[in-house]
């Protein structure tokens, strides 16, 4: 018989045991793949997303609050920003673009922003990628209670072109907050993987003067996005508005102030990264104690194969090669774990944020993970296999009792 035979013979008959110690090994290397790469992946996206824009400009708070509240609609508004600024800003001659946008509202759930047709017309939501309207559809009248609402959102609305809705009040959907208003749906957004997916676009001026709002504060909006035409732009602004001014908040760049967020949540990603590393061990730990406890019923085994010739280091390589083989099916079988971790975890994010992020994306996890995996399980063989190799031959030919 072969030495990949008698291995194979030798996890048949501790089938039991084999299974749970790969499931164990597949449970860590699932939870340590899972780990780094939704959390480089979430980094990249939530870093990379700044929906076409360098800064925004709002009522006074953290930059960061500013930018998830009008980048990844996930806040709340800090306030609101007269009408007078979003005319000064926009004519400052370091902007490109500075287009308004208003929140407050909402439909079953998803988030309403009131905002200028350019936004969704003229802006690349990725770089040399613009907004795009599926077939049948068109761009929102901004003189009309008309509305076009994200990719996301009309899945899970199931809204389409013709149909009708009433917004209701607040960010949080409370059926008893329903608007008397009534606006059409006029366009689906193409997919985009960023926030507007999961956002219900409407003319600015309508959000403003939505029945039950204040009506002195009819001509404020939420926030200014902003495109500058240079970097040195930034610096003057930021000197400008947030440290020699106390009215307003200029968040910039976007996506430091993502990177920001992420570096203070990091202790969190390492929590869960060595609560992976100690099921690896555990696991580890499985393969050695159930290998070494076999040791005892395998010596007459062990002692047959030396006095049919079998060297100490077959005997050796047997052992290794089995806990090998183990913790080969425990790194195969992880890939299941792991997409079922990441299928979840990437729903969860998508319908919060609308950032998609792709479980089957290469990373280097991907290849020293399961390289890792097997290496332990051979590493925790080392012992039974060290107990096998100075069996004694000639006191257990005897059956064991």
């Amino acid at each position: 018989m072969s030495l990949l035979g008698i291995v194979m013979r030798s996890l048949r008959q501790h089938f039991l045991s084999t299974c749970i110690t790969s499931c164990s090994i597949a449970l860590a290397r699932g939870l340590i793949l899972s780990v780094w790469t939704i959390k480089d992946q979430a980094n990249d996206a939530f870093v990379g997303v700044h929906a076409g824009f360098d800064a925004v400009l709002g009522a006074r708070s953290s930059k960061l609050q500013l930018v998830l509240n009008s980048i990844f609609h996930v806040e709340a508004s800090p306030g609101n920003v007269a009408w007078e600024d979003y005319l000064d800003i926009r004519e400052h001659p370091g902007i490109s673009h500075a287009l308004p946008i208003a929140v407050g509202d909402n439909f079953r759930g998803y988030r309403l922003v009131g905002t200028l047709p350019e936004l969704l017309q003229n802006i690349e939501h990725h770089p040399g990628q613009k907004y795009t309207i599926s077939s049948g559809g068109r761009w929102m009248d901004p003189q009309r209670r008309e509305a076009v609402i994200g990719f996301f959102a009309a899945q899970q609305l199931g809204l389409k072109v013709g149909d009708t809705f009433h917004p209701y009040h607040g960010l949080l959907y409370d059926e008893e907050k329903q608007h008397a208003e009534t606006y059409v749906v006029v366009g689906l957004l193409e997919p985009t993987n960023s926030p507007a997916d999961r956002v219900l676009w409407i003319p600015l001026a309508g959000l403003q003067k939505m029945s039950g709002h204040d009506p002195q504060a009819a001509t404020d909006i939420s926030a200014v996005l902003i495109k500058l035409k240079q970097p040195q732009s930034g610096f003057r602004m930021d000197m400008t508005i947030n440290k020699q001014g106390n009215r307003l908040t200029f968040a910039w760049p976007v996506d430091q102030i993502m990177a920001q967020l992420f570096q203070k949540i990091g202790w969190f990603d390492k929590i869960l990264a060595m609560v992976a590393y100690l099921v690896a061990v555990v696991a580890a730990g499985g393969i050695l104690s159930g290998l070494y406890n076999t040791m005892e019923e395998r010596r007459r085994d062990i002692a047959i194969l030396r006095a049919l010739g079998a060297r100490r280091r077959i005997i050796f390589g047997t052992i290794l090669l089995e806990s090998t083989v183990i913790a080969l099916v425990g790194a195969g079988f992880s890939f299941a774990i792991y997409a079922m971790i990441f299928e979840g975890a990437s729903g969860i994010i998508r319908h919060q944020t609308g950032v998609v992020i792709h479980p089957w994306q290469w990373h280097a996890s991907m290849l020293w993970t399961p390289l890792s995996m097997i290496l332990l399980g051979a590493l925790a063989g080392c012992i039974p296999a060290l107990k096998a190799y100075h069996t004694p031959v000639a006191e257990n030919l005897t059956p064991i009792s």
